[in-house]
């Protein structure tokens, strides 16, 4: 699209971020929640809307939606209810959704994300608690559809921001924010890609300093947060390219097709009133005491933004790596573990950010498993500032024995492999001797001027030596003899 015509619009977005709760039952029955499992075996007549079957609340569901409208700064409301919101879906047994519509859990409150110009509170209309749908299975080559109700009834919080934000790259940062929060509380695994945390957008655009929003058009289906930004992206474009047609754009909801970057109408967007909320008469009030209240802010973990300030504020650390480690709960506590053990809080940093990270990428698994105790990770940094073994061969040679054998002080593994560095002077001068002796051509290349030439010279001593040569003292002897 051309540059001056994008620019002639301001994008309007909101999102509905609906995130599966971790707990062990379903929100108003005792059927597992348990993610996968063989087709319709998580069920029960509660989950199937048999005739007669009565809904109760899980106690653990209003807990953990609490907690997230703890950590997004919203109101708690003290009295609520229960709402049916009645449309038809063929993986929605009852024909109506248990849901909250005039009392939300959460009221109000802000998410603050960082954008190109700094920290940004996008505010929130509201968290409310549900209940999520089955599951429409479509085979190839079959006409029938198929249903799987394991996932009927499973706990959902629904984070629905104002159409505060003004940018896909925005809207993507939110979502980010948004995971990150979750998981952090421990009520979320986060994961996309199951299902278990999705994202919709709702997306309208105006000419730039119009006083009215344009129709809004809700996209669903989008499973990454990469995604939430392409198909946001997407929509922008298709909405501009028909007002400077001359056409209307539909209030409507739209699914997005990832494989070839398009969205494709479902069904013209349902006002309010199509839903024909009612207060659900199964379900009693409840009701959020103070010290009910009072308790579950007293379980709540150290947040994100929380430990990032801490880290660059008592660990003084550049703000790049507060960042990095506070992406994860388990990688800030584990930092934070070994840091009780070692104070160069800036090579704790490195190792965890470095080596440590890049094992944990390998495994490509979700949860946090590293072998190695913070305290023995901590000696192995402590050899290195000791100068008993280089960064290279502690990295290289001892940690990945470590993690094959974490029971083991690195310090007898590093003399087990004869990897104790070596800072004898007068074993090392005869190594820089014997290799300036055989570049003399790179030696005067160095005395013309070439100083990096140096680099190769420590990579010969390096190597002759089996990487045992203390580096300090190796590059002293060089530059005396080159000099």
């Amino acid at each position: 699209m051309d540059k001056a015509v994008r620019d002639k619009y301001t994008v309007v977005i909101g999102l509905e971020v609906h995130a599966q709760l971790l707990t062990k039952s379903k929100i108003y029955n005792s059927d597992s929640a348990e993610y996968g499992g063989a087709p319709n075996t998580h069920v029960s007549v509660i989950t199937l809307a048999h005739p007669g079957t009565l809904p109760k609340l899980n106690k653990k569901v209003a807990e953990f939606a609490m907690k997230m409208g703890l950590a997004c700064n919203c109101e708690i409301s003290r009295y609520q209810i229960f709402d049916r919101k009645n449309y038809f879906y063929p993986d929605l047994p009852k024909g109506y959704q248990l849901t909250q519509d005039r009392t939300p859990i959460c009221k109000g409150g802000f998410i603050t994300i960082d954008t190109k110009s700094g920290e940004k509170n996008i505010p929130l209309n509201r968290i409310h608690i549900e209940e999520d749908a089955g599951k429409s299975i479509h085979l190839d080559d079959e006409t029938d559809t198929m249903l799987d109700f394991n996932r009927s009834g499973v706990a959902l919080i629904e984070i629905v921001t104002e159409p505060a934000l003004r940018s896909s790259e925005d809207a993507g940062t939110l979502v980010s924010e948004v995971r990150k929060l979750v998981r952090y509380l421990e009520i979320c695994d986060g994961n996309m890609e199951e299902g278990s945390l999705r994202c919709d957008a709702n997306v309208s655009v105006m000419l730039n300093g119009a006083k009215e929003y344009g129709k809004k058009v809700e996209i669903k289906n989008m499973n990454s947060i990469r995604n939430v930004q392409r198909a946001i992206d997407h929509e922008v474009e298709r909405q501009i390219n028909l007002i400077e047609l001359g056409e209307q754009v539909v209030s409507e909801t739209r699914t997005y097709d990832v494989d070839s970057g398009d969205s494709y109408s479902m069904r013209t967007k349902e006002e309010l009133n199509d839903y024909r909320y009612f207060p659900d008469p199964d379900l009693s009030a409840m009701i959020v005491s103070e010290q009910w209240l009072t308790d579950i802010k007293n379980t709540m973990p150290a947040l994100p933004r929380e430990l990032k300030h801490k880290f660059i504020t008592e660990y003084k650390l550049p703000e790049y790596d507060a960042q990095v480690l506070t992406d994860s709960r388990e990688v800030a506590n584990y930092f934070e573990a070994i840091c009780t053990h070692c104070h160069n809080f800036k090579a704790v940093s490195n190792w965890v950010m470095g080596p440590v990270k890049s094992h944990l990428n390998e495994l490509k698994e979700n949860e946090f498993q590293f072998p190695v105790s913070p305290s023995t990770l901590a000696n192995l940094i402590e050899m290195v500032d000791q100068d008993k073994v280089s960064f290279a061969v502690a990295a290289q040679k001892i940690f990945p024995q470590l993690i094959a054998n974490p029971n083991q002080d690195p310090l007898v593994l590093a003399q087990q492999l004869n990897l104790l560095q070596d800072s004898n002077e007068d074993s090392i001068m005869p190594i820089v001797e014997q290799v300036i002796k055989e570049f003399p051509l790179k030696v005067q290349e160095y005395r013309k001027g070439k100083k990096a030439i140096i680099t190769m010279f420590m990579g010969e001593v390096m190597k002759r030596s089996k990487g045992k040569a203390d580096p300090k003292l190796a590059t002293e002897l060089l530059l005396k003899k080159l000099s």
